[in-house]
């Protein structure tokens, strides 16, 4: 590792960050499936079924978000500053819900509980509803750049009273948050379509997959649209000057024809391949290849946010103040050490699947709620 130059380190640092917030938005499954709970169950034993299915999971989804979150904070210390320093209006909202999914995960069914089972579940719906969107609407600022300004000593000047939320407010922004809402419902559909033997709850499931598929395509063909068309912020990398470049996202694509364009179009086949094989070949199994296709999917979007001389974090208001993966890195030594941290990750992950698998050796009944098991 300390034989790697500080540009290689933090291109292998924006891909490990990637990597994590990839996989967040798949973790998003739980989030989608909390949305669910009104349109799939009908009774409450089919309602403990589906919050008891997705409660086994909930933890990594925030665990996952931290991760994402302190990554960033290490790597990149400079955007975290920029970023929670002044728009910081979005991300209590986010954190928020998220307070509302752990509060009501655990409160929901306690004895004496004054609020009422119901005013839990609609706090459930909020996290993975409003809490997707706000955080599709922040990551929709990668493209479409946010009104900040830096100063020398790189205090943070936010141009909005919103501080952050008027990004919910812009069409791709808002556009993005909406998409990544349904591809979580989508997610959560196919999630609880495995984990839940239930012909009932099931068949819900597979008609709820397919619907949000089709709600997420005017959204999906938005972005994609505003993306090759729309102008993009490029670095000059003899001096670091922030410049707008027509069409710059659409050549990041075709300038990254594996880990850009390739890994976008894969994706995308194979959420709608898990989709399409839940549908029409009630088949359990399509979380899989959904799943992935969803990481693939954001990698793709994030690599092109980031590389090829790209502001990842740009300002429209000042575009010198723009933040790439060259000015916010935190220095060598501090990614050095860090990175043979990071040699532990395929451990971690290793355990969580390992853990995964026995969470989920054997499909909930209602047998199992009418037995006190869950």
């Amino acid at each position: 590792m300390g034989s790697l130059s500080l540009s290689q380190l933090q291109h292998l640092w924006w891909l490990l960050v990637a990597v994590v917030g990839a996989l967040f938005i798949f973790m998003t499954f739980v989030q989608g499936g909390q949305t669910l709970l009104f349109a799939i169950a009908r009774t409450e034993d089919e309602k403990t079924l589906v919050i008891n299915s997705l409660g086994k999971k909930w933890e990594l989804t925030f665990t996952t978000l931290v991760l994402f979150g302190g990554a960033l904070f290490a790597a990149f210390p400079l955007f975290y500053a920029t970023s929670f320093g002044g728009a910081y209006w979005v991300w209590i909202l986010i954190l928020f819900t998220f307070i509302l999914q752990a509060v009501s995960y655990e409160y929901r069914k306690k004895p004496k509980n004054f609020l009422g089972a119901r005013t839990y579940e609609i706090f459930l719906f909020i996290n993975g509803s409003v809490g997707i969107i706000l955080i599709g609407a922040a990551i929709g600022t990668f493209f479409t750049g946010s009104g900040f300004s830096l100063n020398d000593y790189n205090l943070v000047t936010w141009q909005s009273p919103l501080r952050g939320l008027e990004a919910a407010f812009n069409p791709f922004n808002l556009s993005f948050g909406l998409f990544l809402m349904f591809i979580a419902r989508l997610l959560g559909a196919l999630y609880l379509h495995n984990n839940i033997a239930h012909s009932a709850i099931r068949e819900r499931t597979r008609k709820a997959a397919f619907n949000n598929l089709l709600c997420s395509l005017p959204f999906l063909l938005y972005i994609l649209f505003s993306l090759v068309t729309m102008n993009g912020f490029a670095v000059n990398p003899e001096n670091g000057q922030i410049f707008l470049e027509s069409g710059k996202y659409l050549n990041n694509l075709l300038a990254m024809p594996i880990h850009g364009l390739g890994f976008l179009l894969a994706g995308l086949l194979l959420v709608i391949y898990g989709v399409i094989i839940n549908r029409f070949k009630n088949s359990d199994k399509g979380i899989w290849p959904a799943g992935l296709g969803v990481v693939l999917v954001v990698l793709a979007l994030l690599f092109i946010a980031g590389y090829n001389n790209t502001a990842f974090y740009p300002s429209f208001y000042d575009l010198q103040s723009s933040l790439t993966i060259a000015n916010a890195s935190s220095s060598h030594y501090t990614l050095t050490a860090m990175s043979y941290i990071a040699i532990s990750i395929p451990f971690i992950l290793a355990y969580i699947i390992y853990v995964w698998h026995l969470l989920d050796a054997r499909k909930l009944t209602e047998d199992d709620v009418a037995a006190g098991k869950y």
